[in-house]
Order: C-alpha cells, then sequence, then structure tokens
C-alpha cells in the first residue's frame, strides 16, 4: 500500500500518519476529544478554537492537545 495520501505529524510528542488535507477539526473529531475541554497548540502556538476548521495539518507539524480535568 502507498503511503501517498498520508503525512507525518507529532501528536503530543508521537509520530502519527494522518491524511494529507487534514485540518485541525477533523483530527479532533477523529482523536473524539471534546472541544470545550482542550487547549491546542500547533508548532507552538496556541490555536483558535473558531480557527480550527481553516487550519491544515502539514508534514513534520507537531500538535500538542492538552485535555482538562477537573478536581481539587
Amino acid at each position: 500500500m502507498q503511503k501517498k495520501n498520508k503525512i507525518k505529524i507529532k501528536l503530543n510528542g508521537k509520530v502519527i500518519q494522518v491524511n494529507k488535507g487534514i485540518n485541525l477539526a477533523n483530527l479532533i473529531n477523529k482523536l473524539k476529544f471534546p472541544l470545550n475541554k482542550i487547549a491546542i497548540e500547533k508548532n507552538n502556538l496556541i490555536v483558535e478554537k473558531k480557527k480550527i476548521n481553516r487550519i491544515f495539518l502539514k508534514s513534520n507539524d507537531k500538535v500538542e492537545i492538552v485535555h482538562f480535568i477537573g478536581g481539587g
């Protein structure tokens, strides 16, 4: 199977393959993260959640997703 349609990104420190042309909204949906309980960083810059549909991932992008957990 050829990997022409795949790119490698680093997600939370781990290298993964995703479909070429995927945006942050698709990635978050695929990972089943609740959008209202996460913070997103792409290439060391905080991403505004309202822009995730327009931010497409490229090969070697570094994405960090932090999930907030309640407690005390």
